[in-house]
């Protein structure tokens, strides 16, 4: 069993049905087609199929051919029948089944979705929502195995979310897809079997708004999507050391919720950040960063930054499980910063 098999502690804490982390995808897709005949799905295997994870399997029996597409294998293409859908009035979905051929639609994304609101003087507006996956440790190689958000995160323009639990999964979905602007929404693959109470009937959670998954005092470890079990697990370690930590988790990066990571930051005085994707140039310096510059006065230690290594993924699972941070690593460096080690 993985070890995210299950939901992070904590997570859900409202009270409602147990869902598993594609069940909740695919349940916000459904509720927002039926909600809105604009909404489509697009994408490689997306109706039949359901996907190679089959998260929208059945999908295609209730909304028909014409709103869940069966695309050619062509990531920019895809990609570009959604943002011009977008640009007319519609409210596609996009599905890019492997996060690392995000790669292949980034004149798309960039120079098109991204420009479109700014260079049109605000007249045209690009609600659209590109599905993509992320994560390591699936023994998929080194062509299937990454977390490129860092590259999207950082042109204007875009909103990026990354949801680490059932309940946020659907409610920022669903936000997404009613938001007007275009948003990257990227799954960890890892996560489709997580399970988690997702509240009954209708909510959403805002794009830029994180959240405490577990409070604490001595140290505070911002994780994204998957790193938030990692961190739960660290957190879960230190209790036996003495040391308190708090797991916030930012859910968006773009928006980023810099008021309430300060605020941890000031409360404990320590922080990690964790992180999946590689951690040269990447999400956790600009995490960092922010932290460092509004809570520098507080703070007892620099920032910590853990993210992957900066190598291609290994397919032998032996090395593939060195290249992304673990709980016991993160407790490792808390006990460091907490003068424990």
């Amino acid at each position: 069993m993985s070890m995210l098999s299950q939901a992070p502690a904590g997570a859900p804490r409202a009270a409602g049905r147990e869902l598993t982390f594609g069940q909740a995808i695919k349940e916000a897709l459904a509720e927002e087609m039926r909600r809105e005949p604009r909404v489509f799905i697009i994408g490689e295997d997306v109706a039949e199929a359901g996907t190679v994870f089959k998260v929208l399997s059945g999908l295609v029996d209730e909304f028909g051919r014409e709103r869940v597409i069966d695309s050619p294998i062509s990531e920019a293409g895809i990609t570009g029948i959604g943002v011009g859908a977008a640009m007319t009035g519609m409210r596609p979905v996009v599905d890019i089944m492997f996060g690392d051929f995000i790669t292949l639609a980034m004149d798309q994304i960039v120079n098109q979705a991204a420009k479109v609101h700014y260079m049109s003087g605000g007249k045209l507006r690009v609600p659209l929502v590109i599905r993509t996956t992320m994560g390591a440790t699936r023994r998929s190689a080194a062509q299937h195995s990454q977390s490129l958000y860092a590259w999207v995160a950082h042109v204007p323009g875009l909103k990026v979310v990354l949801p680490a639990t059932p309940a946020d999964a659907k409610g920022l979905l669903k936000s997404a897809i009613r938001d007007d602007n275009p948003v990257v929404f990227f799954e960890d693959k890892m996560m489709y079997q997580v399970k988690g109470l997702v509240p009954d009937g209708e909510y959403t959670i805002p794009l830029g708004v994180a959240d405490v998954k577990r409070a604490g005092t001595d140290v505070t470890i911002v994780a994204t999507s998957s790193m938030v079990q990692v961190a739960l697990e660290a957190a879960g370690r230190l209790d036996g050391t003495g040391i308190s930590a708090e797991v916030v988790d930012p859910r968006t990066l773009l928006p980023l919720d810099a008021e309430t990571l300060i605020a941890s930051a000031q409360k404990t005085g320590r922080v990690i950040v964790v992180d999946e994707g590689y951690q040269q140039y990447g999400v956790t310096a600009e995490i960092a960063s922010v932290i460092a510059a509004g809570a520098f006065d507080s703070l007892d230690a620099p920032v910590a930054r853990m993210g992957a290594m900066n190598v291609p993924v290994p397919f032998s699972p032996v090395l593939e499980d060195q290249t992304v941070p673990t709980a016991e690593a993160v407790a490792t460096v808390a006990m460091r910063l907490c003068g424990r080690a």
